[in-house]
């Protein structure tokens, strides 16, 4: 059997986020829904029965430290890779080194870190061995499995998503910071809280603040946020442009501008500028809201988003971003109705259901004589010289009944033409019935 190494080098010189990873998995803060007795991971810890799980949630939460306390406390060896800097022959010599074990009796727990990377071939490559039992398979990801992993590699595995820290358990690794080394931080109350705010649930950026903190000259009072602002670098937010957290920002967005929530809506484009999107991405995204979301309810909408679009076309970032705001606020309060988006679905159903009906003879033009012989045109009504400027006459195909589309809502200017719709319907059938 190979011989056993210490769980984590105390080394002093190594960081501090290192030398205060957890020893036991009743350490780990932050991630009580997991580890709990009751919970998925500590029930496994509890019956010695590990399966392969991937681990799900943003960085600085625990995933690899996780991943070596359930080798611990499961007896097997840690095989450690990471799919940034290894390939299929690394892994065959973890495979090799796995079914050695296996013939001693001993398992084997593979982490393989940011296994999103690997490529479908690389995946595929660990189903026999998870099957059989040679690795347990703990993957760790900051992306959304169902994008990333492939449909079998998650049919054998359990995904569990870690939450990001909250409060409470970054105020813990602060204490247990001060603690291990004996320093106490240099802050006072509101700048301790605004560290903790800049580490954005990310453990191990918290500690590395910390760490330098603690290096600083001896000061005779604590810092302030601002002194603190000033010595640590602010966190860039957490936000990529092409993966999940681009279509969760948007999605955030757009939804809070349809629950009619301004405030909100201004936080989630605030957060998507601030992570670096592209504002005419947003721009685009807004025009596409005035047209589902809004429709005839409010036909300002339409023009606010498109004149936002030039506005910062012209003027670009940041005085461009304003009209942005502007435009985010008017359709987060404009009236809402997706009367004309149902409509346009339902017509286009029809459409399908109906093949080549051809137009009504009548509102078919007549250029020529033989069209005219064969009835284009003919008994044709010209609305604006009716006695109330609409003629009532049936403009779908023969042969096919009339039917309902758009149904306008009571909201913003749809009311207007909810009235006048009924108006014509009442026309429309007096007329039939004459």
């Amino acid at each position: 059997m190979e011989p056993t190494l210490p769980l984590f080098d105390e080394e002093p010189t190594r960081p501090l986020a290192d030398r205060l990873r957890p020893t036991r998995l009743e350490e780990v803060v932050g991630q009580d829904h997991l580890l709990a007795p009751d919970a998925p991971l500590g029930r496994m810890v509890a019956q010695r029965r590990l399966s392969s799980a991937i681990l799900w949630g943003p960085p600085g939460v625990g995933k690899t430290t996780i991943a070596r306390l359930l080798a611990h406390a499961g007896n097997l060896a840690f095989e450690p890779v990471s799919a940034t800097f290894s390939g299929v022959a690394d892994l065959r010599k973890v495979f090799a080194a796995a079914q050695r074990r296996r013939g001693i009796g001993q398992g084997t727990l593979l982490f393989v870190d940011e296994i999103h990377r690997f490529n479908r071939a690389q995946q595929d490559s660990f189903l026999p061995y998870v099957e059989d039992g040679t690795i347990t398979l703990i993957g760790a990801t900051t992306e959304n499995p169902s994008f990333e992993l492939n449909g079998a590699l998650l049919s054998r595995t359990q995904v569990l998503v870690l939450k990001r820290l909250d409060q409470a358990a970054l105020s813990t690794l602060l204490d247990r910071a001060e603690q291990l080394t004996g320093l106490r931080l240099p802050l006072d109350d509101d700048a301790r809280g605004a560290l903790i705010a800049m580490a954005d649930g990310d453990g191990r950026y918290l500690l590395n603040m910390a760490e330098q903190l603690q290096a600083l000259p001896d000061t005779e009072s604590a810092l302030d946020t601002a002194a603190l602002v000033h010595h640590i670098q602010q966190r860039a937010p957490l936000y990529d442009k092409t993966q999940e957290g681009h279509y969760n920002l948007i999605s955030a967005l757009h939804k809070s501008m349809r629950g009619s929530d301004p405030d909100a809506s201004l936080y989630w484009l605030a957060r998507m500028l601030d992570g670096g999107e592209d504002p005419l991405f947003v721009a685009r995204r807004l025009v596409r809201f005035a047209s589902e979301d809004i429709g005839i309810a409010d036909p300002h909408a339409l023009r606010q988003a498109l004149a936002a679009w030039d506005v910062y076309e012209r003027l670009g970032s940041p005085e461009g971003e304003l009209a942005i705001a502007q435009a985010v606020v008017y359709l987060a309060t404009a009236p809402k109705s997706i009367a004309v988006y149902r409509g346009f679905n339902a017509a286009h159903r029809a459409a399908r259901r109906t093949g080549s009906l051809m137009p009504p003879a009548h509102i078919l033009n007549a250029p020529t004589r033989l069209m005219k012989d064969l009835g284009y045109g003919e008994d044709y009504q010209y609305d604006p010289d009716t006695a109330d400027g609409f003629s009532g006459a049936d403009y779908f195909p023969d042969g096919m009944d009339r039917e309902t589309y758009y149904r306008p809502t009571r909201n913003g200017y749809e009311a207007q033409i909810s009235d006048r719709l009924r108006h014509w319907a009442a026309l429309r059938a007096r007329r039939r019935s004459d």
